[in-house]
């Protein structure tokens, strides 16, 4: 009874969370804007991929982020240095962003600024491998991120990141000589369970794979028919 209870309770919450996902995705395409989710357990490189992100691209398209956290707005600052808007979100004790939570910064996104004037929005999720990916806040495409650093059982371990994912960027590439992992074998494991996933070997560090990755923004960009083609410069 109590699992019938516990089961019945969590497919609400989800199905309420949905609820508001689809309501936040028909602001976003109401303005023209297409917003990723990004996702990751702590350490991959959430943060310092946004700041090169932010970097190249800030000139080319319109961005806002929306930071979230736990606690402090320390990631917040360092991404604010770009002179892009930053809404940052503290969570407290959960351990993911949902629907609801992000509706706060769409509104205070629509209050401060024009939101058609947006292109793209970066949602920095909580780092966690487990709930972000089952509580959808309105993107048009998830971001998962794995660093060399966790190993090659993680996409097995936590399945669901990386079902959901539309990119998995492997991080931390820099790296790999210095560890006993195969970045082969991390790719296999992925495209297990999604083998449609677009996937990309990255070091933030050195740069490599960075390319790659901001062709990918652009051709999701691209599929949102709204406005982005006339927004390059």
């Amino acid at each position: 009874m109590h699992q019938t209870f516990d089961a019945a309770l969590e497919i609400n919450l989800l199905h309420a969370n949905q609820t508001g996902a689809d309501h936040n995705r028909k602001h976003f395409d109401r303005w023209g804007i297409t917003c990723l989710n990004i996702m990751s357990s702590p350490g991959a490189g959430k943060t310092v991929l946004l700041e090169q992100t932010l970097k190249v691209l800030k000139d080319k398209f319109k961005i806002a982020v929306i930071e979230g956290d736990m606690t402090t707005e320390l990631d917040a600052d360092r991404l604010r240095k770009y002179d892009v808007p930053v809404i940052p979100i503290n969570t407290g004790r959960s351990c993911h962003l949902d629907s609801k939570m992000v509706a706060g910064g769409i509104h205070t996104l629509e209050h401060q600024y024009n939101p058609h004037d947006f292109d793209l929005v970066l949602v920095e999720n909580v780092g966690n491998l487990v709930c972000p990916a089952e509580f959808e806040v309105g993107e048009h495409a998830k971001v998962a991120l794995l660093s060399v650093t966790e190993g090659e059982d993680k996409p097995l371990k936590y399945p669901v990141m990386f079902q959901e994912a539309d990119c998995l960027l492997i991080t931390k590439t820099d790296l790999a000589p210095y560890l006993d992992i195969d970045l082969d074998c991390i790719a296999d494991n992925v495209r297990q369970m999604n083998p449609n996933i677009t996937i990309i070997y990255l070091s933030a560090k050195t740069g490599a794979g960075l390319s790659q990755w901001f062709d990918w923004i652009e051709k999701i960009l691209q599929q949102n028919p709204v406005k982005h083609l006339s927004t390059q410069v």
